[in-house]
């Protein structure tokens, strides 16, 4: 599992817990080089400069000897970033981790995302909440309903054309920067149902402004309605 794990790296929620706190930034940023057996001492010291610089915590010499509690969120997060890019991994998972930073910060670190992503050549799994971040950063989108997957695509086709009941219902949520724009909003009824105790058939159903009959006995599995646009929907059987 080590040698896999040299090529999967994860940037977690909290930058204020994913960071340990006896531990130096260029400390913590470089250890994964020597966990792995990438460098040592001084290449090792340079490799984590360089990586430093490049996630914007500038000047590198600032910041290698300094604690976390010693920098702000954004910097923080900046440094969690750092420390899962060092060993150029092909495959990232970012949970959530933009949504315990200060929001005129958030734009800076999926900037700087995106920009790593291109340079590196970089997958991310990116779990969030918020649509429009996903949008933004995302060329393919999956959307979960109590733990299951029930529709899939390009972005593109994901905000054009939603096809499963719970993809329209959330983009109809999301505020439009026009107070002159409508939008019909689809509200849905009820509660979300127990993830310990789902509902038979379609996990959905209870909710689901077009339920029939066969979403309570049957569960949908994600099927290819056009362009790789994939839908776990008893409509588009």
């Amino acid at each position: 599992m080590r040698k896999v794990r040299k090529h999967i790296q994860i940037i977690f929620q909290n930058p204020y817990a994913s960071l340990n706190p006896r531990m130096k930034i260029g400390e913590a940023v470089g250890n994964p080089l020597e966990i792995h057996g990438v460098a040592f001492n001084q290449e090792k010291r340079q490799l984590t400069m360089e990586m430093l610089e490049k996630v914007g915590l500038q000047p590198a010499e600032k910041f290698y000897d300094v604690y976390p509690h010693e920098l702000s969120g954004g910097q923080r997060q900046r440094a969690a970033i750092a420390r899962a890019m060092i060993l150029n991994p092909d495959f990232i998972v970012a949970d959530e981790p933009i949504s315990m930073i200060d929001v005129s910060l958030r734009a800076r670190i999926l900037e700087l995302m995106n920009q790593l992503k291109d340079e590196l050549d970089l997958t991310y799994l990116f779990i969030t909440h918020d649509l429009a971040v996903a949008k933004y950063i995302s060329d393919r989108i999956a959307i979960m309903y109590l733990g299951k997957i029930v529709e899939m695509g390009p972005k593109e086709e994901i905000f054009s054309q939603p096809k499963h009941p719970y993809t329209v219902a959330l983009l109809s949520a999301i505020p439009i920067p026009n107070p002159k724009a409508e939008r019909k909003r689809v509200e849905l009824k009820g509660e979300v149902p127990s993830p310990i105790n789902p509902p038979s058939g379609c996990r959905f159903h209870p909710r689901c402004p077009m339920v029939m009959d066969i979403c309570r006995e049957e569960e949908p599995k994600l099927s290819d309605v056009e362009n790789a646009h994939l839908v776990a929907c008893h409509l588009f059987r």
